[in-house]
């Protein structure tokens, strides 16, 4: 299949370019490199645009007669949301519908949709389902939440088949070690614990230690980025047209804060420097989700399941670049 993904050279995104492209696809990655990188996408599938440039979209998609889109491009930092809302909503949303609507141009009707369980914000329960209700607390999960309203409506109306995957936390590396996560700033909690045992920061914030929890630390659902792209692959081969299909990604088994730096101290052999503060408004204590549904329908299974082989990805990436990717950008 002839494949455009959006924001491919980005965490998420250039490993699942690498699981297309082994498997066969022709897959071309349209990425403004704002917050990708160009080490992380293979240089002869790479074309640097934005979603908003109309014309560009339209050369891109007509020349490589492009037949389906994965859309991995968004900023994805919470509390930026919070302090700088029109910027997601301008990114996260209107440019998802520029390109949604460039794709109706094109008649292109498949797409696959990275979401996120942020749009469930505080849930009612755990392990979370895909009937629970949507109510984010945040802009990150709103813009998030008005692209899956909006993609409903493109089923309604226009027949799309889509798939709109609410992952939890994206963590790990390539098993070989050659992509990996390189966020700038980072505030994903597994390479932070990896940074402080480096001595790359003096130490870990650890956000609340009184949360109702076995440890008082928050509990979250972390969930290898191979397996998400597996996930991404299998959701388009199941799209039909006309229909939504709507998947929690997790493994269904949650780690404290205090569990994962064990993790760290374990694989990397080295303490973990950490500081205790109070809680961050809106961090709910226990995450978890509900994957069955997509075992059942797409016939996903995640392999990586234990946290332990989750680190040790993450940390054969880091210690083979110290330095990430080597172009990181100021903020």
């Amino acid at each position: 299949m002839r494949i455009l993904v959006t924001g491919g050279a980005g965490y998420i995104g250039s490993h699942a370019v690498r699981l297309l492209l082994e498997r066969g696809h022709d897959v071309w990655i349209y990425d403004n490199l704002s917050e990708g990188h160009r080490a992380a996408a293979p240089a002869d599938r790479l074309i640097v645009g934005d979603l908003n440039e109309g014309p560009k979209l339209d050369h891109v998609l007509l020349m490589h007669r492009i037949e389906a889109v994965i859309h991995f491009a968004a900023f994805a930092y919470v509390g930026e949301s919070v302090r700088d809302p029109g910027k997601y909503y301008q990114n996260n949303f209107v440019s998802a519908l520029s390109l949604m609507e460039c794709m109706r141009r094109h008649r292109i009707s498949r797409f696959v949709f990275s979401s996120t369980c942020a749009t469930y914000g505080t849930p009612q329960q755990v392990p979370i389902v895909e009937e629970e209700p949507q109510k984010p607390i945040n802009p990150y999960g709103r813009a998030k939440l008005a692209v899956e309203w909006a993609l409903t409506d493109y089923a309604a109306a226009y027949g799309w088949g889509f798939a709109a995957l609410r992952y939890f936390n994206a963590s790990g590396a390539s098993a070989d070690g050659t992509i990996g996560e390189d966020h700038s700033p980072e505030t994903h909690l597994i390479p932070l614990a990896i940074y402080a045992a480096m001595g790359k920061i003096p130490h870990l914030e650890v956000f609340g230690t009184d949360y109702p929890t076995p440890d008082g630390t928050c509990i979250r659902d972390y969930i290898h980025v191979e397996d998400l792209a597996e996930a991404h692959l299998l959701a388009l081969e199941h799209l039909q047209p006309g229909v939504g299909l709507y998947y929690n990604l997790g493994t269904g088994h949650g780690y404290s804060v205090r569990e994962v730096i064990r993790t760290v101290e374990e694989v990397s052999g080295r303490p973990v420097p950490v500081k205790e503060g109070p809680r961050r408004a809106g961090d709910p204590p226990k995450l978890v989700a509900a994957s069955e549904k997509a075992q059942r329908e797409l016939g996903w299974q995640p392999r990586y399941t234990e946290l332990r082989r989750i680190v040790e990805t993450a940390w054969k990436w880091h210690q083979s670049h110290p330095r990430g990717y080597g172009d990181r950008r100021a903020k």
